[in-house]
């Protein structure tokens, strides 16, 4: 399968997270967030590196007090990973983590205090080049917003955002991006669509408080699916209460599947009926397990039978069609070999491990001679 996308992608600003490029063009990038306790250093410190070595590019951690800010320093000299402070109200936690080497800052100007605190914080930021995400949440939008709508809407939520783009703007500062999220789906989506024509800075998506690992994925699919088919949306973060290394699996998978980034196996399997000539499910659950370290695309194909394996198999960077008394294996669209029941999925592993890195060696070289 050709890696292209159909889809046109809004034009936006860049803006660095450290490392990592936002809007302009980039490549969206995945994000997380700690669950840990902060001032647990080395809770979040190991969840931060799981988080990395789960594929995310930005990892965001919650620094409530001048305490956890400390700690917040501490992580950052363990981690290479672009790390965002969240940070409310308090404008001096926003100063202590700018100095200890925040790469981003997730701060609403408007709830940070007095102009002169707003100010600071801005300039600090300007002067060590780190960017602010205004981050808007439905469920917490400014009373007389409240008022005036009577109730979360995509207009309240957006006159929100752009209330603290005009102190931004007034401050002459513009290396932010912005997020408009809610937990419902419509509210969500209409705010962005919104949005999106009114600024050009980078837009964070998400889709707030989503709920467990199943509802909420299937939420965030629809709901960030939906912008991304616009072309909206220059970094995201799947907010699940589940471990958040699934949101990282998450945000993969919703941008795999629109081919926007490609990472890791793409597989495309079969729900499996009485036709298979071999267990689907377990040989698929298997796989998985075992090559999540794999970060070289490749599209791999299992597919129980021979009336839709043939063509599905050929279509992969390696296939495999159900057969009787054995599976036909394709490699690059041509028929390769043939695997029996036994050692089925140590077989597939291997085969698809050797792809991965004859393919990896493959890239490497091409980068070097260019």
């Amino acid at each position: 399968m050709k890696f292209e996308s159909p889809i046109v992608p809004r034009v936006s600003r860049q803006i660095m997270v450290g490392n990592v490029p936002v809007g302009g063009g980039a490549p969206i990038s995945v994000q997380s967030m700690t669950n840990t306790e902060t001032c647990d250093v080395e809770a979040t410190t190991a969840q931060v590196l799981r988080l990395q070595q789960a594929g995310a590019d930005i990892v965001r951690i919650s620094v409530p007090s001048l305490e956890a800010a400390e700690a917040f320093g501490e992580i950052r000299k363990q981690v290479d990973i672009p790390l965002v402070a969240d940070i409310h109200f308090d404008y001096r936690i926003a100063l202590r983590v700018a100095d200890l080497g925040v790469d981003c800052l997730r701060i609403n100007p408007g709830n940070i205090g007095r102009e002169k605190r707003i100010r600071e914080v801005v300039d600090k930021a300007s002067a060590l080049n780190i960017p602010i995400r205004i981050g808007v949440n439905a469920g917490s939008l400014e009373k007389d917003l409240q008022k005036k709508y009577g109730e979360p809407t995509p207009d309240a939520m957006v006159e929100s955002a752009l209330r603290h783009v005009e102190i931004l703007d007034r401050l002459n500062f513009q290396n932010f991006k912005v997020s408009v999220k809610a937990s419902d789906i419509f509210m969500a989506t209409a705010a962005y669509r919104k949005l999106a024509q009114m600024i050009d800075q980078p837009l964070h998506l998400g889709i707030t408080e989503a709920g467990g690992l199943r509802s909420g994925t299937v939420k965030s699919a629809i709901g960030l699916g939906a912008l991304l088919l616009d072309g909206i949306g220059d970094t995201l973060r799947v907010s699940l209460a589940a471990d958040p290394v699934e949101e990282v699996k998450v945000g993969w998978d919703l941008l795999k599947s629109l081919r926007l980034r490609s990472k890791g196996i793409n597989f495309i399997a079969c729900p499996s009926c009485s036709r298979q000539n071999f267990d689907v499910v377990k040989t698929m659950n298997e796989l998985e397990a075992r090559l999540e370290d794999i970060t070289t695309p490749l599209d791999v194909a299992v597919i129980g039978c021979i009336v839709n394996g043939p063509g599905e198999a050929r279509e992969a960077d390696i296939g495999l069609a159900g057969g009787t008394p054995s599976h036909a294996v394709y490699i690059d669209g041509q028929p390769s070999r043939k695997f029996k029941n036994e050692n089925l999925v140590d077989d597939l592993e291997k085969l698809i491990r050797d792809k991965a890195k004859m393919k990896a060696e493959m890239e490497e070289s091409i980068i070097v001679k260019s």
